[in-house]
């Protein structure tokens, strides 16, 4: 699963690499131990241009009775996304890319467990795919919550945990935000695992644990 990340950038760096026009982010700050059930960056196609907003991490399908689903649905496996009712029908309509420079996940090294943190080589920004839904409650209030979708690790991952996020290649993502792109079979193709070539990883401390942690030091390499 994913369900740690940092995005450590700026709103103008945001802005600029997904070609963002619009942004309804009222109060932007870096994350370094981004947390399910949290207001997270996420990026969407509007018809016209792209537009950066929050979603909240842990999807609540539009039918869903509340939104104490959300907690169990941050992940979603792509190898089954039109074989489940709560994604099915968002993958031909509702996909949103969820902006990151690096993931946390936790090794298992004895009777220990050792976070990690899997980066770019080049430190740059990646895309991990998502898809979003709007629920209403009974008062007529929207929710607006996204889910990651994951896939089998590549080669640098498969010794740290089973799972890891899709991430696009950059030419692939204007096409799983085109909202004009219907096509489910084509846009499945896209959520394959990342080339592990391009990508490192580092140990960290392990208060990346706890969730109130949020501080750049988190992402500072581990001394053995």
């Amino acid at each position: 699963m994913c369900g740690r990340y940092t995005i450590t950038v700026t709103m103008e760096e945001l802005m600029v690499r997904y070609f963002a026009n619009d942004s309804t982010i009222v109060h932007y700050a870096p994350k370094y131990n981004a947390a399910p059930m949290q207001q997270i960056p996420a990026v969407i196609n509007t018809g016209s241009s792209n537009k950066l907003g929050e979603l909240r991490w842990g999807l609540v399908p539009s039918w869903a009775k509340d939104d104490k689903i959300g907690s169990k649905m941050i992940n979603a496996r792509a190898e089954s996304l039109l074989e489940k009712a709560s994604f099915k029908r968002l993958v031909s309509s509702r996909r949103c890319i969820i902006p990151s420079d690096g993931f946390y996940e936790w090794k298992v090294q004895g009777s220990n467990k050792q976070p990690m943190r899997i980066v770019m080589r080049d430190g740059g920004i990646f895309s991990m795919a998502g898809l979003y839904d709007i629920w209403m409650d009974p008062k007529g209030n929207k929710l607006s919550t996204c889910t990651i979708i994951t896939t089998t690790p590549n080669d640098l991952m498969v010794e740290i945990h089973n799972r890891m996020p899709v991430i696009l290649k950059p030419e692939d993502e204007t096409e799983w935000l085109d909202r004009g792109n219907q096509d489910s079979t084509s846009l499945i193709k896209l959520l394959k695992p990342y080339d592990q070539n391009k990508m490192r990883v580092y140990p960290v401390s392990t208060a990346v644990g706890n969730v109130r942690n949020d501080t750049k030091e988190l992402i500072e390499e581990a001394q053995a």
